[in-house]
């Protein structure tokens, strides 16, 4: 008699993001494949109206309020996964919007270039519900390996096959380091689950040793992905010699999945063992936002200061995981440090996405993203370097922008800590932000009092699509900034269903 075996019971209410980005998939494979040259045009618009579809059952799913667990608790869809799987979708069609016309004017195969995003994105969504350890490791490579591609683009320029390699070779460097520090965690724990992990670790093995080596390695591999001190070394040339869309993409999405992963493995599975990591995250916090903001002092190519700035800032978002298990429970406890990361993401998302597609815009006109190439901005397109201006601000921290409140909550939660550990980090935290304020601020003096290079005074021309991301990324960091009540609400979302 043949053996039975039982058949999952499958949600496809819960698997309804992920479904609407396999049938974009399917149709962006046709258009290519089917329509060559003629039809290649429309993946743009398929890929966005995929990705805005994509959304629809986010939002069902979070009106209808229950939290699902599939394959045994493997796969979980809660607010934390419904917030992080909103970001996700929203960063990339405004990754979308801002390739539109770039992709467009260049020999970039269209059809390829946002097939290889929409997958990159569904290894992003599958990853924010991903509670287990092989199936985080699977979505860490189903949205890795896309990025390898995506950031070597331009396969004629010798810059860009620099960026690719050099981002593929450390990240299966890491990934192998990361595995195998999974490999150690499951042979003592003798699970994959997350929550069975925790049991495990709060019951207390034997094999102690084992599992703290485990920790760091696990540690050492998400810590590449976002580009953390001294893990950082791809994330510079990646995003100069990648396309600039991508280099957006990946300062956002690719790294605000590497958090989701963090959180999910920190604050699940080794909640019980902050003595491993907790120091961890210390050190690489502080010499994160450090190390950043010090070399990006010195840079003259805009895409290259935005990079060490997008290292300084996943400093400060390291930050709330050292001291997460100082916090006291009437002030929110590890609940507190998991909704600092995520609104810290949400902002953060914005005002970067917003400042890539200023770059971009000028770049129309310039053909340099170099510094100097900005000066007179101010004269001659107002409306960018006042858009300019409001991100880098936002980045810096200054009210009534956005990046106040990413900063504030930050703080608040290092401060409610309490120890002599957390408020060293934030002291360190304020130094940082005063350094970052100076090369920040250097940007818009260059717009505002340095003269236009050759006497430049031919207005910008901005396509509709780049016009449409700048609006979103705006509206988002002034929005956010004014009223943070709004942002507030998403990262106290975030943390039900999070905590074991």
């Amino acid at each position: 008699m043949p053996p039975v075996f039982d058949t999952p019971a499958i949600d496809y209410h819960a698997f309804a993001p992920e479904i609407a980005m396999v049938v974009t998939l399917v149709v962006l494979l046709f258009v290519d494949l089917v329509f060559e040259e003629r039809g290649r045009w429309a993946t743009a618009t398929v890929a966005g109206i995929g990705l805005l579809a994509s959304v629809v059952p986010v939002l069902s799913l979070a009106v209808d309020g229950a939290d699902r667990s599939l394959f045994g608790g493997a796969y979980v869809v809660d607010n934390f996964a419904l917030v992080l799987k909103a970001l996700f979708l929203v960063a990339g069609y405004v990754t979308v919007l801002i390739s539109t016309d770039y992709i467009a004017d260049g020999d970039y195969y269209e059809g390829e270039y946002y097939f290889m995003l929409v997958s990159s994105l569904l290894g992003m969504t599958v990853m924010a519900s991903a509670r287990d350890l092989i199936s985080i490791f699977v979505a860490l490579e189903m949205l890795s390996i896309p990025a390898y591609l995506l950031a070597g683009w331009r396969k004629r320029d010798l810059r860009g096959n620099e960026a690719s390699l050099k981002y593929y070779l450390l990240g299966v460097f890491a990934s192998a380091v990361m595995l195998y520090g999974m490999s150690l965690v499951f042979g003592v724990s003798g699970s994959t689950l997350l929550v069975d992990i925790n049991q495990a670790i709060s019951r207390g093995v034997d094999s102690v040793p084992l599992v703290t080596v485990g920790i760091v390695f696990i540690v050492v591999g998400f810590a590449f992905k976002v580009s953390a001190v001294p893990f950082h070394t791809w994330a510079p040339d990646t995003y100069q010699g990648a396309p600039t869309p991508i280099t957006a993409f990946l300062s956002v999405a690719s790294k605000a999945a590497g958090f989701a992963a963090l959180v999910q493995i920190v604050f699940i599975g080794f909640l019980g063992r902050e003595d491993v990591w907790a120091p961890m995250f210390w050190v690489l916090a502080a010499l994160t936002m450090t190390v950043g903001n010090l070399i990006a002092l010195r840079q003259t190519n805009l895409v290259r200061l935005l990079a060490y700035s997008s290292v300084a800032q996943a400093g400060f978002m390291l930050a709330p995981f050292a001291v997460a298990a100082d916090i006291p429970a009437d002030r929110g406890g590890v609940g507190a440090a998991t909704g600092a990361v995520v609104t810290y993401l949400l902002i953060y998302a914005g005002m970067n996405l917003g400042a890539f597609a200023v770059v971009m815009a000028v770049a129309r006109k310039t053909r340099s993203a170099e510094i100097s190439a900005y000066g007179g901005l101010f004269a001659y397109a107002p409306g960018l370097a006042v858009l300019m201006g409001v991100f880098v601000f936002s980045l810096a921290g200054i009210p009534p922008l956005a990046g106040w409140y990413a900063k504030f909550v930050v703080f608040k939660t290092l401060l409610d800590a309490g120890t002599v550990a957390a408020v060293t980090l934030a002291v360190v935290a304020v130094v940082n932000s005063v350094i970052a304020l100076f090369y920040y601020a250097s940007v818009a003096r260059q717009m505002i009092m340095e003269p236009a290079p050759e006497a430049e005074t031919a207005r910008v021309r901005v396509p509709g699509s780049l016009g449409a991301a700048l609006g979103i990324c705006a509206v988002a960091t002034l929005a956010f900034g004014a009223f943070p009540g709004l942002i507030a609400q998403l990262g106290d979302l975030a943390l039900l269903g999070v905590l074991p």
